[in-house]
């Protein structure tokens, strides 16, 4: 209607975690592809998000993983609004802070907690802008609203809830213990305005006979005053999906199993680890993450170096490991290394970071397993890409996100070629190492059945990952609807504030 509020009947409400990893970010997807196939217009948003698994948005932006899940599982475009900060941690101490989708700073986390006041603003309109068309906003969480000490500022959790005016459901983990003390203590130490916004809790990765919970309802209404909108059993198929938590790598792991074996070394700052989820899928691959203080082991027919948020600090991890030692002799006796984004950048004779992007100005020697070099410089490289495979002529797609510009010889033998017309990548003259800046590469079901072809894999009995992906979301909102009630997980929403609404 013409001069109405695009966003009038716009309802929103925030899933905050007693801690972290508590399945917030599984349990958001979940609900936005339940109600999406209930028929209404879904988005999730993310207020603050640490995490170096990235996507490229539409709108040529990134955003953390999760909310990219969450757009798919609510059917609705990848936008830099729907997760407005983004924190890419580079040193234990420091991340580089992400604003809308671009890179605006390097902060010490002292100085990112006076920083975050100056963001409120930021995040709203683009709370606003996202419920601009939408029946319901999902809100996500980060970490616990609990850390008091870390309140001041605040645009994750309760700072956003009171300023958005939205209301707020608790998810606590009960499969770690202790999940009546997480959900009285985390409510304990709200404040009274803060607690005002509470409209209840879900228990999450239960196991066991649920019965046994029945007492507990009544001993956390006692203290807490809060009702249960569910207990939701443990989701087996959640490794199926895509995950943002480096910790998750560890399920990604199949020992024992699979006929062709990968090894994946865990760089101290790993990115877009979701490159290895497809190869992972496959029944016939065993996926193994190698830990610091743990060998290459020799049987590996792969070796796959990931992508790194510090190139140059992660090659020093893989010297300090000697994994170099172990990736060198991996190819001698004719194994195959295969690099991503900064793996790529790894596998050639020198790295250089003259202006001190990723720290101090510096240099290292790579692993010299490509003709190739690397200055990291210039402007991050964000976006969504497309193109084939030069020696199997199967398609890829996938996406662009780095900085650095990479020169040399082994750039005339290309693993890709791309459609707006570049070559891409570079292959060793013995076809055993290949290197690439396109994340998502093995998502293509055909080029990661060719290259698995190359090692003896049998394609007959290979998984479309996303179909499987799709049919694991649709599986996850199933789940819930059996075990939450979302009838009243939607009453409780409320309608987005007029105020907000200005904002955008």
């Amino acid at each position: 209607m013409p001069g109405s509020d695009p966003v009038k009947d716009t309802r929103a409400l925030m899933i905050q975690g007693t801690g972290s990893d508590v399945g917030k970010s599984l349990l958001v997807a979940g609900l936005c592809r339940a109600y999406h196939k209930r028929g209404l217009a879904v988005r999730p948003f993310k207020p603050q998000n640490m995490s170096n698994n990235a996507a490229v948005t539409q709108d040529g932006g990134e955003i953390g993983r999760a909310q990219a899940l969450q757009a798919l599982a609510a059917g609705v475009d990848l936008s830099v609004h729907l997760n407005p900060v983004l924190l890419k941690p580079q040193s234990d101490s420091g991340a580089q802070v992400v604003v809308q989708g671009r890179a605006e700073v390097t902060a010490q986390a002292r100085d990112y907690h006076a920083l975050k006041p100056k963001l409120l603003a930021r995040v709203l309109e683009s709370f606003a802008i996202t419920a601009r068309g939408a029946d319901l906003v999902l809100v996500e969480g980060a970490g616990s609203p609990a850390e008091v000490n870390l309140r001041a500022g605040d645009i994750a959790n309760m700072g956003f809830a009171e300023a958005a005016g939205v209301p707020v459901v608790l998810c606590a983990d009960i499969e770690r213990g202790g999940v009546l003390a997480s959900l009285v203590g985390t409510v304990a130490l709200l404040e009274p305005s803060e607690r005002a916004h509470l409209k209840g809790y879900i228990v999450n990765k239960f196991r066991g006979d649920i019965s046994l919970f029945e007492d507990a309802y009544a001993i956390i209404r006692e203290h807490t005053g809060l009702n249960s909108f569910g207990v939701v059993p443990f989701f087996d198929s959640a490794h199926l999906l895509p995950q943002e938590d480096s910790q998750s790598l560890n399920s990604t792991q199949k020992p024992g199993g699979g006929g062709i074996k990968i090894a994946a070394l865990r760089l101290s700052r790993i990115a877009n680890f979701d490159d290895l989820d497809p190869l992972a899928a496959e029944s016939d691959v065993e996926v193994r993450i190698i830990d610091e203080g743990t060998a290459v082991p020799g049987g590996a027919d792969v070796i796959i170096i990931p992508g790194s948020k510090s190139t140059l600090a992660d090659l020093a991890q893989i010297r300090s490991q000697g994994w170099d030692v172990d990736i060198a002799a991996h190819h001698r006796r004719g194994g195959w290394v295969v690099g991503l984004c900064g793996g790529y950048q790894m596998l050639g004779r020198h790295v250089t970071d003259p202006d001190g992007i990723e720290g101090e100005p510096s240099e290292a020697e790579g692993l010299s397993l490509l003709d190739i070099e690397t200055v990291i410089r210039g402007d991050k490289t964000l976006q969504e890409t497309s193109g084939i495979d030069i020696q199997s002529g199967e398609a890829v797609r996938g996406y662009e996100m780095h900085i650095g510009e990479t020169s040399g010889a082994g750039l005339k033998q290309p693993w890709l070629r791309l459609d707006d017309g570049r070559d891409e990548g570079a292959v060793s003259s013995d076809g055993r190492v290949m290197g690439s800046y396109l994340h998502g590469v093995f998502a293509a079901d055909g080029f990661r059945h060719a290259f698995l072809g190359r090692l003896g894999f049998d394609s007959s009995g290979g998984v479309a990952y996303g179909r499987q992906v799709e049919d694991t979301l649709d599986a996850l909102a199933a789940h819930l609807e059996t075990h939450l009630d979302l009838d009243a997980l939607l009453a409780a929403s409320s309608p987005v504030e007029p105020g907000i609404r200005a904002t955008g």
